[in-house]
């Protein structure tokens, strides 16, 4: 069943990408890494397409974040204005954490930061006491998704750390580079075999995360999976 729901802002989150904030209708309850239906326009002419929510459970409104990609539903999300209305139908997916393990790392790419946002938010909001290590890569440092959040929780929450890698990095950048890898894991995070490791991005960054994974012997069980569409 669809509920209507009112556009409140657009948040631009990199030159690429942008959020839409609305309206959270009453008795919608989801859990952080979960995604819902939107449907933009009415009749023959609308749009629809599945999103993942990157707002937390704890904050009092919805937010969904899009890469600009040209695709008809990314120009008419981009093409929103405060106080239009649009529909939304779910929460759907079992890609989620509510603090269930207590150590894990978080391997993403791109735009597939947003299930995991939503993750992160939730773990502080609720004051969890799970250790949650991010590895996030990006092509550049104006693609980085909820960079200064990201630093800000890691700030607050020493059982928080947040690891960005370029794969094309600007002369002044002074962080990682290079493509997540063993190395980079087995360097950064000690206690790798500990952890269960939550995977989110486009389906070829995960199809490597996870070979990777399986190579360096996590079992299938200590692995979960979100794959983003190319649009």
């Amino acid at each position: 069943m669809e509920s209507p729901v009112r556009v409140t802002s657009l948040i631009p989150r990199s030159p690429n990408a942008l959020s839409v904030r609305m309206e959270r209708p009453s008795g919608f309850d989801h859990l952080p890494g979960q995604y819902m239906f939107l449907t933009l326009g009415e009749g023959a002419t609308s749009l629809i397409k599945h999103l993942t929510i990157s707002s937390s459970p704890t904050e009092p409104f919805l937010e969904v974040t899009k890469g600009m990609t040209g695709h008809p539903f990314a120009e008419a999300l981009k093409a929103l204005t405060p106080g239009d209305m649009l529909a939304i139908r779910g929460p759907y997916g079992e890609f989620t954490f509510t603090g269930e393990y207590e150590k894990v790392v978080f391997l993403s790419g791109g735009i597939g930061i947003t299930p995991l946002r939503s993750m992160m938010r939730y773990a502080a909001d609720r004051r969890l006491g799970c250790s949650i290590v991010l590895l996030y890569s990006c092509r550049g440092r104006e693609d980085i998704l909820f960079g200064d959040e990201m630093e800000s929780l890691q700030r607050e929450n020493g059982r928080f750390r947040s690891l960005v890698t370029l794969t094309r990095p600007d002369p002044a950048w002074t962080g990682l580079s290079g493509r997540i890898d063993r190395d980079l894991i087995e360097r950064e995070i000690p206690d790798w075999r500990e952890r269960v490791f939550f995977i989110s991005g486009p389906g070829v960054m995960v199809d490597a995360m996870s070979a990777l994974v399986t190579a360096m012997g996590i079992p299938e069980g200590q692995v979960r999976r979100e794959v983003f569409p190319g649009y």
